[in-house]
């Protein structure tokens, strides 16, 4: 098949959870046989022409908080509907109206909506407005309709009355070759608290830091991650003077898997989403969990993590139990979050269902799936 893939930042993967997954399934597919093309903007790209086998456009945008998704993805489909393609593949529940226009010239759609982007602190109304509204248009633009979370995928049919396909994210391999990169920040193997996300609100790091500083822990706690729109948020977040907080920037790569393969524990905050990457790869990776409880985070991680709630002293005083809790219990903790991860996150099953999907909406198949009980147990959730 001719397969598109657009909505994202591009391809190789060095911002976040979409990127990842594009060059993942993009990858595989290639391996596969089939021929894909990953629509890439102007600003990230990195002047390769191809990415594991993909072929990569790279196309201009306006760079702005509420213009670069928006603007980029208007000119990949105005691309695509001059190129012949079998399928596309569009990411993320903004892009729904572009995911008609295909349709039109007979290039069936799948659309990847993510999380509820609309209850992000970080959106104005008028942003907040756009997500709710494609939230419906998801019930009428695509072909086929993706949720990456059973609580996601409850909430489109219970909503909009929208039947989707669940599948979920990709884990990694737990073992990982040692970096430079532990030294570079001055952490030990074990000696540190792990935090990733973009430093936006609804990620929490200022709650992470502030528990972190009523915490008696001596290990440090080494926050992964930047937001290129949320300035003013990120300056509270540095704000601290506790000498344990170690601020590391973006990091990705070799580097990124290192820090998750060798934290004595991983602190998991966001409280709005799907399935959120840097939980999944975490857990693969084998690190010890605490996690904000919610319903989508419980999703992912209740059977391999430690729950905590956003009450002031409650995460402080799960850093304090973890920080205590003797290897074989930490052991058992991380082989708890590694099998998790490997029993239902696996890129190759990850790509076995959104082929099967493909090619059915290529045939001319809709494929959808509803919730069931073996879902609720980690099943596939799809019928094609």
């Amino acid at each position: 098949m001719r397969i598109a893939l657009l909505g994202i930042r591009g391809i190789p993967a060095n911002y976040g959870g979409f990127e990842t997954f594009a060059e993942e399934i993009a990858g595989r597919l290639v391996e596969r046989g089939h021929q894909v093309t990953v629509y890439c903007r102007s600003h990230y790209a990195t002047g390769a022409r191809e990415c594991r086998g993909a072929r990569l456009v790279v196309l201009p945008t306006l760079r702005g908080k509420y213009t670069d998704t928006a603007v980029h993805t208007f000119l990949s489909t105005l691309h695509l509907l001059l190129r012949p393609a079998d399928a596309a593949i569009f990411c993320n529940g903004a892009n729904a109206v572009f995911s008609f226009w295909p349709r039109v010239v007979g290039i069936p759609t799948v659309l990847n909506v993510d999380g509820l982007e609309r209850q992000r602190r970080k959106w104005n109304r008028a942003a907040k407005a756009w997500y709710a509204l494609s939230e419906r248009l998801a019930s009428l633009c695509p072909d086929v309709v993706v949720t990456d979370s059973l609580v996601i995928q409850a909430y489109y049919r219970e909503r909009h009355g929208l039947p989707s396909t669940y599948i979920g994210y990709g884990a990694p391999p737990r073992d990982h070759p040692r970096t430079s990169k532990l030294a570079e920040l001055g952490v030990e193997p074990g000696g540190y608290f792990l935090y990733v996300s973009r430093l936006e609100p609804e990620n929490n790091a200022l709650l992470v830091v502030r528990e972190f500083e009523r915490s008696a822990t001596r290990r440090k706690l080494v926050l992964v991650g930047d937001a290129p729109y949320a300035a003013s948020y990120i300056r509270k977040v540095r704000a601290t003077r506790d000498p344990r907080i170690v601020f590391a920037g973006a990091v990705y790569g070799a580097a990124y898997g290192d820090l998750q393969a060798r934290c004595h524990a991983y602190v998991h905050a966001t409280e709005v989403g799907g399935t959120h990457p840097a939980l999944v790869e975490a857990m693969g990776r084998g690190c010890a969990i605490l996690y904000l409880d919610t319903p989508e985070n419980s999703e992912v991680a209740a059977r391999g993590g430690v729950a905590y709630s956003a009450r002031p002293g409650d995460l402080a005083s799960r850093i304090d139990e973890f920080d205590s809790a003797g290897l074989a219990s930490m052991e058992r903790m991380r082989e708890a979050a590694a099998q998790e991860a490997a029993s239902r996150y696996d890129w190759g099953e990850v790509t076995d269902r959104y082929e099967r999907i493909l090619l059915a909406a290529a045939a001319g198949r809709r494929a959808v799936g509803t919730v069931g009980a073996d879902e609720r147990a980690g099943g596939d959730g799809t019928d094609s």
